[in-house]
């Protein structure tokens, strides 16, 4: 299952690795947030195994794959009932990297996310799986991982662990999710409050709380043009991302003395937000 909006060639790209990527049949479900670039019907008409399902607008990534989900939780002769695959449709995978999700779903039975490993350009190993950031990490990310990549909140919330082992994480990227239904179904789903960033870290931290376990699978490689939708449009994508940064602390200090918490995080990210759209618009200037 796949969220489009105008993917344009990375969608052929990634359409092309998921055959490989298993043993098993295919099917694949678009659920389009208002494309315009033709992409999703080209693929919809060349493959048998991939459908269109429009949203009826851009809805945002979580939103769309809650409707996608419950479109197809009646179809169990062609889906599987217990497990869905949630990817974006700029990766590719490598071959046998969703038979490697399945399989470690039967390894972990409280297992309710299975992330892969994401390979970068230069070899390197994107740190997709990492603990669930706290208030301080957050701020101190915030506030310094652009001018000083090095310090010590930024080392927290990005958590450098072991990326080479199979192991549970506070979250997963949720560029590529194998979720098992059950555990999905229990948290209600993505949270649709947020309509890009930081869903992925709001469902870890959900699922982790109602007793399930996101699972960090390196023996799944798949590769990720990160941040090209980010590129096209900076203004709104920073503006979004704002956002989400602020409602899921604010969900995580939601009580009355906490107030003052929430009033200087707000103010803090509107006064940062601000200023990495002026340094986007000159970049492009």
């Amino acid at each position: 299952m796949a969220v489009t909006y105008s993917p344009g060639e990375h969608l052929g790209r990634f359409v092309e690795t998921l055959p490989a990527s298993t043993v098993r049949p295919v099917g694949l479900v678009m659920a389009d947030n208002g494309s315009t670039d033709g992409a999703p019907e080209a693929v919809a008409a060349a493959h048998d195994f991939a459908e269109l399902f429009p949203t009826g607008g851009n809805l945002g990534y979580g939103t769309a794959i809650n409707r996608a989900v419950t479109e197809i939780s009646g179809r169990p002769d062609a889906f599987d009932r217990d497990l869905v695959l949630v990817v974006n449709p700029d990766v590719t995978f490598e071959p046998g990297s969703v038979d490697a999700l399945l399989d470690a779903a039967a390894r972990w039975p409280r297992g309710a996310a299975f992330g892969p490993r994401i390979a970068e350009p230069d070899g390197t190993v994107y740190p997709s799986a990492r603990a669930v950031p706290g208030l301080g990490a957050g701020i101190g990310h915030a506030l310094l991982g652009s001018v000083w990549p090095g310090n010590p909140w930024t080392s927290a919330y990005l958590d450098g662990q072991d990326m080479d082992t199979e192991r549970a994480a506070g979250w997963l990227s949720g560029s590529c999710l194998l979720l098992r239904r059950a555990a999905f179904d229990s948290v209600g789903g993505f949270d649709e409050r947020y309509f890009m960033y930081m869903e992925d870290i709001d469902l870890g931290d959900r699922l982790a709380r109602a007793g399930w376990q996101n699972v960090y699978v390196p023996s799944s490689v798949i590769h990720h043009d990160r941040g090209h939708a980010a590129k096209a449009v900076p203004e709104f994508t920073l503006r979004a991302h704002h956002r989400s940064a602020y409602l899921f602390q604010a969900d995580r200090h939601p009580h009355a003395w906490q107030a003052p918490i929430r009033w200087a995080l707000r103010a803090g990210l509107e006064l940062r937000c601000r200023l990495a759209i002026r340094s986007a618009r000159r970049a492009v200037r």
